[in-house]
């Protein structure tokens, strides 16, 4: 599975260096990164060599072998920098990326299947789960409170389903 990690934006400069919007927690990785999945708004797929990166304040520039021109770097515009799930920044125990959520079964305490994570969005104290039971949305505070256990490997959440929460 292909993992989004920013978007390149504009053309930047004579070399045909990319303006790239970080899609990620860690803009950091963009130093290191040597190859890319370039994925088009329409789906076209192509695997780039990273020539050179470089920040300029909180600015990311990337510059892609083959497009070594204003010209020819013009065509990316709008494009998703993508990398393999194992390349992603390893996170600490008890955090998970979105992707690794969306899709997950959620079952309560007692083992009663509750539905699906088909969304997350941000609060300023916590995500929300967005769970899907039928045509039925519920949101689920991202709190230890509410969330008992992830198994990734098994694709489940284990929530304590505190009073009025599936209302």
């Amino acid at each position: 599975m292909l993992v989004t990690i920013g978007k390149a934006i504009k053309t930047f400069g004579v070399k045909g260096e990319m303006k790239i919007e970080p899609l990620t927690d860690f803009p950091e990785r963009f130093r290191d990164l040597h190859r890319v999945y370039l994925v088009s708004p329409a789906g076209k797929e192509i695997v780039c060599e990273v020539r050179s990166a470089r920040n300029a304040g909180s600015a990311t520039y990337l510059l892609f072998a083959g497009y070594d021109t204003p010209e020819k770097a013009k065509v990316l515009n709008g494009w998703f920098l993508k990398i393999p799930e194992e390349e992603t920044v390893p996170l600490p125990d008890g955090s998970y990326y979105w992707f690794e959520l969306i899709g997950m079964e959620v079952v309560s305490e007692s083992g009663e299947k509750l539905g699906a994570i088909v969304d997350i969005f941000q609060t300023g104290s916590n995500d929300v789960y967005v769970l899907k039971k039928g045509r039925k949305e519920i949101y689920i505070p991202a709190t230890k409170e509410v969330i008992r256990q992830v198994d990734k490997k098994a694709r489940r959440m284990t929530i304590r389903v505190l009073d009025g929460l599936l209302e």
